[in-house]
C-alpha cells in the first residue's frame, strides 16, 4: 500500500483548497470508489477505515450528500478511531495510550501523515451486497437494501512500498466494517456503519475507546464550490444531544436558506458493556484554545475519546453555546472503555450517520430545538433499525420479540412495505404515459408475515422544479392518483380497473410485463419531470405499524416530454424553441453552459447544422436516440443522476459553438439532413442576449 502527497491534478487546479485544508490522498492501491446511492444520501465509503473523499472525487461522487442531488454535502473526510492500552497480561503494566486512526484533523497532517494507519491487502476491496430482489448485488445473506463491505487491519507499520507509517504504534486489531442503507422513505437519511472490532495480537487491550471522527461541513456546492478556499470550511455551527448520543452540525452563515440541512454522527450501541458515550468538538488548527484544541498525538487524542475538551472538561453549557457559532471544526463520537479484550476476542459497536432537513420557520442559520424535529425522528430511526426484534430497546429479548426464534437478538430489521413497482414512462408531445408491475402484490411483510399489500400512490413533479438551488426530489414530488384495494377500511377503495390493463404489455429490450397505465396530459415539452409509482400497505395494527410506503426514489423516472421522431421532413416542419430565445430564459441556470433550446420534430437520426447570416458554421450537432443533447452540463446540474429520458425528435443545444464559444445575439439559420432518406429542412431562430 502506497501513500501519495496530494493528488497531482488537484496541485495544479485546486492548491488554494489543498493549502486550506490539506488533505492527503492515498493511491488507487485503496479502494474509495462504492458510495451509498440507494436511499437519500450519498456517502463514500473506503476499505482503509475512512469515508467521504476530502472532496478529491467531487463532483462525480458524493461525500455526503443529502438529498441525493441536491449538491449540498457534509463531510470533509471521516473515519474510525480506536484507542487504548496494551498489556502482556492482563495485570501487567499497561503501555499506551496508542490511538489508531482512519484519518485525522488536517492541522496535524504534516506530523500525522494524514492519519491513514489502517492497511488492506492488496485485493481486499469493497465489496457490495443488496437485499433488492431487482438489485445485480441480490444475495440472500444482505443485511440492507445495499450492504458495502470492507476488511481491513491497524498492524503494519509500513505501506506495502516500504514507507513507514508515520508515528503508528499498532494495537493489534482487525476490522470488519459493513454499511447499512435502505431505500424505505421512513429510512433513507441514515447510513449505519457496523464495526466488528477484533484483537488479532497475543497481547491484552485494555480500557479500549472506539469512536468516528468527523470533519463535517455543510455546503452547497452548487453556489459554492469546495475548492474556493478555507471560507467554503468555516461555517459550521455544531451540538450534541446527550439521549440520542448524536452529534451534529449545520450550517450557520454559508449557504444558509439552500442548506437547511443537519448532518449527525451517532452512537448506537454495542454488544458489550461499556462505560459512557461520550462527543467533543475542536477548530481547525487550533493549538492555543485548551476547549478546542486540535489533538498532535495519541495522548491527546485518547483524551478526546474519554470526552474532555480541556484537561479536566467535558461537555458543558458553555461550550454547546460556543460551538453553535460558526467556524471549521471536527467533531468526535465516542463510547468506552469496553474494559479488557482478550487476544482472539471481539467488540461488535455500532455507528449512524444522519441526515435531516431542519423542522419548522425559524431562521435557517439557527439551531433551536423545533428545527432539530426531524433530526431527531430520523435519529430514531436508525436506533430502530439497530435495536431490530428489540422493539423496545430494552437490551432483552422478549419473548414475542423473538421473530426468527433463534433466542437472540436480531438486529437491523425494519418493517418493510411493500416491493416497489417496477416503472416504465414514455414522454410524448405535452404528454407522459406512466406503466408498472405487479411485483408489489406479492410482498411479504417481514414482521407479521402476512400479504399486506393495499395499493399505488403515482407522484410527479411540477415543470421548473429542478431549478432550484437546493433540490429534494421526495419533497418536490406531489400527488397525481392513488389507486387502493377494496373491500377494506384502508384508503380509498377505488379499486384498479382505471388504470388496469385488458393484458400486459412489453417493450423491446425490457422483459418487464406491465399491468398498469395512466397517462398525463397538458405538461410542457422542453422541461423536466419525475415520475414514480409507490407501493403502500395496509398496516399492522398488532405490532403498532400504520400503512408503509415503498421508496420514492427507486424507481423514479426522468423524463423531458417533446416530439416524436419525425422520419418523413416533408410532411412536418422542424423548429426550434424558444424562439426568440431570450438570455437568462426562465428554465436557465447561472451561467453560460447552462442555457438550452431544443430542436424539434426532427428524424430519429439526422445532423444539424447552424450557421451565421454570412454562411459561416457555427455547430455541427448528430442526433440519434442515444445522442440528443441530454449530456450537456444542464443536465449534469440539474439531473445528476444522469438517466432522463428524453422524446426521439428533441435534441438540446446549450449555445456553445464548436470552437467551445457562447453564442451572440443574432438571428442564425439551420439545416437538419435526415441521413436515412438523404432529406434536408431549413429554418431560423433568433438569440437575444
Amino acid at each position: 500500500m502506497k501513500k501519495t502527497l496530494i493528488l497531482l491534478f488537484t496541485l495544479l487546479l485546486f492548491s488554494n483548497f489543498l493549502v486550506a485544508q490539506q488533505q492527503i490522498a492515498k493511491t488507487n492501491i485503496d479502494d474509495n470508489s462504492k458510495y451509498t446511492n440507494v436511499g437519500n444520501i450519498g456517502i463514500t465509503i473506503t476499505n482503509f477505515g475512512s469515508y467521504g473523499h476530502g472532496f478529491s472525487l467531487w463532483p462525480e461522487q458524493p461525500s455526503a450528500e443529502f438529498p441525493i442531488g441536491s449538491g449540498i454535502e457534509h463531510i470533509f473526510d471521516g473515519g474510525l478511531w480506536i484507542g487504548g492500552f496494551i498489556k502482556d497480561a492482563p495485570n501487567s503494566s499497561p503501555l499506551g495510550p496508542y490511538v489508531t486512526t482512519a484519518a485525522v484533523d488536517a492541522a496535524s497532517v504534516s506530523v500525522r501523515g494524514g492519519g491513514f494507519e489502517y492497511t488492506n491487502k492488496t485485493e481486499s476491496v469493497v465489496t457490495e451486497k443488496s437485499s433488492l430482489l431487482e438489485s445485480r448485488f441480490f444475495s440472500p445473506t444482505a443485511v440492507s437494501h445495499q450492504d458495502l463491505i470492507a476488511v481491513f487491519s491497524d498492524t503494519a507499520t509500513s505501506y506495502d512500498n516500504g514507507e513507514p507509517i508515520i508515528d503508528h504504534r499498532p494495537l493489534g486489531v482487525e476490522i470488519r466494517q459493513e454499511t447499512y442503507a435502505w431505500n424505505y422513505p421512513f429510512a433513507d437519511f441514515f447510513v449505519i456503519m457496523n464495526y466488528w472490532v477484533k484483537n488479532v495480537s497475543n497481547k491484552y487491550l485494555d480500557s479500549l475507546y472506539i469512536g468516528l471522527w468527523t470533519d463535517t461541513v455543510v455546503r452547497n456546492t452548487n453556489l459554492t464550490s469546495p475548492r474556493t478556499g478555507s471560507s467554503f470550511f468555516n461555517k459550521g455551527g455544531n451540538g450534541y444531544n446527550d439521549s440520542l448520543k448524536l452529534g451534529y452540525e449545520f450550517d450557520a452563515t454559508g449557504d444558509v436558506g439552500f442548506t437547511d440541512s443537519y448532518i449527525g454522527v451517532q452512537f448506537l450501541g454495542a454488544n458489550v458493556d461499556y462505560d459512557t458515550s461520550a462527543f467533543v468538538s475542536w477548530q481547525f488548527r487550533n493549538t492555543d484554545d485548551i476547549r478546542y484544541f486540535t489533538p498532535q498525538n495519541d495522548v491527546q487524542r485518547y483524551k478526546k475519546m474519554q470526552g474532555y475538551f480541556s484537561e479536566n472538561e467535558k461537555l458543558s453549557p458553555s461550550i454547546l453555546y460556543d460551538i453553535k457559532q460558526a467556524s471549521n471544526r471536527s467533531i468526535l463520537v465516542s463510547a468506552g472503555d469496553f474494559g479488557l479484550i482478550a487476544p482472539g476476542d471481539s467488540i461488535n459497536i455500532s455507528f449512524a450517520i444522519v441526515g435531516a432537513k431542519k423542522a419548522g420557520f425559524d431562521p435557517p442559520n439557527l439551531d433551536t430545538e423545533a428545527q432539530k424535529e426531524n433530526l431527531y425522528n430520523n435519529a430514531g430511526w436508525a436506533l430502530r433499525a439497530y435495536n431490530g426484534e428489540d422493539r423496545n430497546g430494552d437490551g432483552i429479548l422478549d419473548p414475542d420479540e423473538d421473530l426468527d426464534g433463534d433466542g437472540k437478538i436480531t438486529r437491523f430489521i425494519l418493517p418493510s412495505p411493500p416491493r416497489s413497482p417496477n416503472v416504465k414512462v414514455v414522454p410524448e408531445s405535452n404528454k407522459a404515459t406512466i406503466y408498472w408491475d405487479r411485483v408489489a402484490e406479492s410482498s411479504i411483510d417481514p414482521i407479521s408475515g402476512k400479504k399486506d399489500f393495499e395499493g399505488y400512490v403515482l407522484y410527479r413533479t411540477n415543470s421548473g422544479f429542478d431549478l432550484t438551488e437546493a433540490q429534494d426530489l421526495t419533497k418536490s414530488l406531489v400527488k397525481v392518483a392513488e389507486f387502493d384495494s377494496m373491500g377494506n377500511n384502508v384508503g380509498l377503495n377505488t379499486g384498479f380497473a382505471a388504470v388496469e390493463l385488458d393484458a400486459p404489455v412489453t417493450f423491446a429490450n425490457d422483459p418487464t410485463e406491465y399491468y398498469y397505465k395512466f397517462e398525463v396530459d397538458n405538461l410542457l415539452n422542453g422541461w423536466q419531470y419525475v415520475f414514480t409509482v409507490t407501493a403502500f400497505d395496509e398496516g399492522d395494527e398488532d405490532n403498532n405499524l400504520e400503512s408503509l410506503e415503498s421508496s420514492f426514489l427507486s424507481n423514479a423516472n426522468r423524463i423531458i416530454p417533446g416530439t416524436p421522431a419525425n422520419n418523413n421532413l416533408n410532411d412536418v416542419k422542424v423548429g426550434v424553441y424558444p424562439n426568440p430565445y431570450y438570455g437568462e430564459a426562465y428554465w436557465d441556470g447561472s451561467s453560460e453552459r447552462l442555457r438550452k433550446l431544443y430542436f424539434y420534430n426532427l428524424p430519429s437520426e439526422c445532423e444539424i447544422t447552424i450557421y451565421t447570416l454570412s454562411g459561416d458554421v457555427v455547430k455541427r450537432i448528430e442526433h440519434s436516440g442515444s445522442s440528443n443533447g441530454s449530456d450537456l452540463r444542464w443536465f449534469q446540474t440539474f439531473a445528476k443522476e444522469g438517466n432522463q429520458l428524453m422524446a426521439g425528435g428533441e435534441h438540446a443545444w446549450d449555445l456553445i459553438t464548436d470552437s467551445d464559444q457562447a453564442i451572440a445575439t443574432g438571428l442564425y439559420l439551420f439545416t437538419v439532413k435526415d441521413h436515412n432518406s438523404g432529406d434536408i429542412q431549413r429554418g431560423k431562430f433568433l438569440i437575444v442576449k
